[in-house]
């Protein structure tokens, strides 16, 4: 069983393919997941723009949107097709854009559909087809619903944000925040289910933490603070890996090639790649025009290099 696994967090309008390129150069251990791509958007959308992916961030899962077991067996697929090492199904977000489709979170109420869509996905693929959920909804008692929810679905792997989510009442940023973090549920859950691998998600910031949850589960996903700190990514790989200290420099260097590929070949904007890069340098002296130059100079630059290098100097 594979075990120690860390993972960066499907994360809506963050983690598209520059923002994974980006933090496989600071984490080559670590899975990245793609935004949630509904079932809708790749059979009627453009598929290629949805998918399309560069070879540097494998492993790389694609976490899919839907409720409909014909439609997603189709999706993974088109996902298999594209060489994605996993297919993962969104159960835990709670936007109302989401509910509407009656997807996400709500499906946590509904174990046999959910059950049936994983079936119907591991049977079209041969690659891992993971469930990513929270520890409950509403009212509901996460012993009772989230047990319910693992046994009947029987995914050989769920990521567990440890973490309610309130279909009424609360945003999307408040069910991040609100619902207080139980991972001592998490962990009995594991417990009871000792051959289904469980990662953790939810509030996890640091390498410590990463490292301390470890212990009790097969792996540790972490969210934002992987796109507002992506250092912590750096100091993760040197702790569990023992991988040498990836630097600033050689970071920038790189992405400054990628970038001016990108420009070169799809027209990308400049912007659009170095945002993701701006909580790089948090705290330390030069950060202010460090994010000014990736975010506001980006804006007007068609020179890859000499827009990442003015930052560097920025924080040298």
């Amino acid at each position: 069983m594979q075990r120690n696994i860390v993972s960066v967090a499907p994360m809506m309008d963050w983690t598209d393919r520059h923002c994974r390129y980006f933090h496989r150069l600071l984490a080559p251990h670590a899975v990245l997941y793609t935004e949630m791509v509904t079932t809708g958007a790749l059979l009627h959308g453009d598929v290629e723009r949805h998918l399309r992916y560069d070879a540097s961030e494998h492993p790389v899962a694609l976490q899919l949107g839907g409720s409909e077991p014909d439609d997603l067996a189709k999706c993974a697929k088109l996902g298999a097709a594209y060489g994605y090492d996993e297919i993962n199904l969104n159960c835990g977000c709670p936007s109302e854009r989401v509910q509407k489709g009656a997807f996400g979170a709500c499906l946590m109420a509904e174990p046999q559909l959910v059950a049936d869509c994983v079936a119907a996905m591991r049977e079209a693929v041969s690659v891992p087809v993971t469930v990513k959920c929270r520890i409950g909804i509403d009212d509901a008692d996460p012993r009772e619903m989230l047990w319910r929810f693992v046994d009947t679905v029987k995914a050989p792997h769920f990521i567990v944000h440890a973490r309610k989510a309130w279909l009424k009442g609360l945003s999307p940023r408040e069910n991040r925040e609100v619902p207080p973090l139980d991972y001592d549920l998490a962990a009995a859950l594991k417990k009871d289910f000792p051959d289904t691998l469980m990662t953790l998600n939810g509030g996890i910031t640091t390498a410590q933490d990463t490292l301390t949850h470890l212990k009790r589960f097969d792996g540790v996903m972490l969210g934002r603070a992987a796109y507002h700190t992506p250092e912590v990514l750096i100091e993760i790989e040197e702790k569990l890996h023992g991988t040498a200290p990836i630097t600033l420099e050689s970071v920038v260097s790189r992405m400054a090639v990628y970038a001016q590929a990108q420009m070169d070949a799809h027209g990308t904007p400049l912007h659009a790649i170095t945002k993701h890069m701006v909580g790089m340098n948090t705290g330390k002296r030069g950060a202010r025009r460090w994010r000014q130059i990736l975010t506001v100079d980006a804006l007007k630059s068609r020179n890859a290099a000499d827009i990442l290098n003015a930052a560097l100097e920025a924080v040298a």
